[in-house]
């Protein structure tokens, strides 16, 4: 149950803001050096689709 909250949490954070998202993680991994490509924040927004899709085909599966 609560493994299925925090995937859709970060699911609907990365539909939402991705480039927020992004650009939060490569700073942490990058110490701010590095840019992502623009298609990197589209990718962000599918797996955050994909992400709340999963979370809740799970939630009406289990109930």
């Amino acid at each position: 149950m609560l493994l299925r909250i925090a995937v859709l949490v970060l699911g609907l954070a990365e539909v939402l803001r991705p480039r927020r998202l992004v650009d939060f993680w490569m700073n942490l991994a990058t110490d701010g050096d590095g840019s992502p490509r623009r298609w990197v924040y589209a990718a962000a927004r599918v797996e955050g689709l994909l992400l709340v899709l999963w979370a809740l085909r799970r939630r009406d599966s289990s109930s």
